[in-house]
């Protein structure tokens, strides 16, 4: 079955349907309940003063249909900024039908046309499909290393005058 869509910048109207993929991207991740953000957040830093993050949807005539939310980092080895890709994600019913890979070679269009050096993501070890599907496109998965994560009360405590003794 072949379909109509596009790839394009996410607008502030966007957010209330960008929210949505955001919640379905966790509950198909088993992660509902790590959502605690908010529309009105996402929309500040989507589109404030200094947005650290940017985004981009696929699109039908009548639907979104996915998204890729993506923001600048440096590699200190390359000398040279990049990408981290934090969120890739297609509706169900449009998987399999080259959304995912249109997106990530928007991101990649973006990354080339700005002279990064590389993009950066994480997968769940569990999610085979998505696995199968980076391996496909080329990309490396490197087993060796592990994402660290400081947040929640440690974030809130750690190196500050309140920290817990």
């Amino acid at each position: 079955m072949s379909f109509c869509f596009a790839i394009r910048p996410a607008t502030p109207e966007d957010v209330p349907i960008l929210f949505q993929l955001i919640q379905a991207l966790a509950a198909y991740e088993k992660l509902s309940h790590a959502v605690s953000g908010t529309e009105e957040a996402l929309r500040e830093h989507l589109f404030g003063d200094r947005p650290p993050a940017e985004v981009l949807l696929a699109h039908t005539p009548t639907e979104v249909i996915g998204y890729a939310l993506f923001f600048t980092t440096y590699s200190t080895f390359l000398t040279r900024p990049g990408l981290w890709l934090e969120d890739l994600f297609v509706l169900p019913a449009y998987r399999r039908q080259g959304v995912g890979t249109a997106l990530l070679k928007a991101v990649v269009r973006l990354a080339r046309e700005r002279d990064y050096g590389r993009i950066e993501w994480s997968v769940l070890d569990w999610n085979t499909p998505a696995l199968q599907f980076y391996e496909r496109l080329g990309a490396t998965v490197l087993p060796e290393w592990r994402i660290c994560r400081l947040s929640g009360d440690v974030l809130k405590y750690f190196g500050s005058p309140d920290e817990p003794g």
